[in-house]
């Protein structure tokens, strides 16, 4: 599929709401058509992700994961349904995809983002969005992303809290410092089994679709150039409090 074509009057129609938004329009439409937007994992936050960018009209989008779908995913993993149980996440994702939108190609990578891959994968695209559930992967991709100069949405949850950020530590900001890196705001990573994980802990459904649809949000506003993204800045969402906090970091060096 030709992305960089013009818009067909399929997707002219299709896209229409989006069209007639003047921050948007034709120009940031065809923007859209022609990215290429790498998601990490297809589950609780990949999958809003994955819904929103498909629906939005993003040409390519690849996804990272190596795992199968499980009963206990689809509180949550809203891409995949009952029938997708024992198949690849990736795969699964990639049949609903075409289903929400068959403008979009899919890349599937069904491997596991080790630092030895990262940098490889992400050169491929233009923006990186991370819905991994370890920190040996966001490093790993936060690293690579900073490497390769490619923006990164990062975003993350608990039981009922989320937090999300982009990350451009490869350019600077207004101020003329450098923008801060994943390491700038988490310079380590917590000792293991600090931090249990969604099968010990738990975590709300609804919840992963709110981050993921901010980090959907996040993406489109870069790959447009419309608003201000969250650089230096790490949104706090407290689900139970129905409350949203902003802090706001620098790099620990200019």
């Amino acid at each position: 599929m030709n992305q960089a074509a013009p818009l067909s009057p399929e997707e002219l129609e299709r896209y229409a709401r989006h069209i007639v938004l003047p921050e948007i329009g034709g120009p940031g439409q065809q923007k859209l058509k022609r990215a290429r937007v790498l998601v990490i994992g297809a589950g609780g936050l990949g999958a809003p992700v994955l819904e929103y960018l498909a629906a939005a009209g993003v040409g390519t989008l690849g996804i990272v994961d190596d795992d199968h779908v499980s009963l206990s995913n689809l509180q949550r993993q809203v891409i995949h349904d009952t029938q997708s149980v024992g198949q690849s996440k990736a795969e699964s994702a990639a049949a609903a995809i075409r289903r929400i939108n068959p403008h979009v190609t899919v890349e599937l990578h069904q491997l596991r983002l080790t630092e030895a891959n990262a940098g490889e994968l992400v050169s491929a695209y233009d923006l990186v969005v991370d819905g991994s559930d370890n920190f040996e992967t966001r490093y790993a991709v936060a690293d690579a992303c900073a490497a390769c100069e490619r923006p990164l949405v990062h975003a993350a949850v608990g039981r009922f809290d989320g937090s999300i950020t982009v990350l451009k530590p490869f350019e600077t900001g207004a101020d003329g410092r450098r923008n801060p890196s994943y390491r700038d705001l988490f310079p380590e990573p917590p000792p293991p089994g600090l931090v249990p994980s969604c099968a010990v802990a738990g975590v709300l459904g609804a919840l992963t679709g709110v981050m993921g649809t901010l980090q959907a949000m996040e993406t489109i506003k870069l790959i447009t150039g419309i608003g201000e993204p969250l650089v230096g800045r790490l949104l706090l969402y407290d689900a139970l409090g129905a409350r949203f906090d902003t802090v706001r970091y620098k790099a620990s060096r200019a």
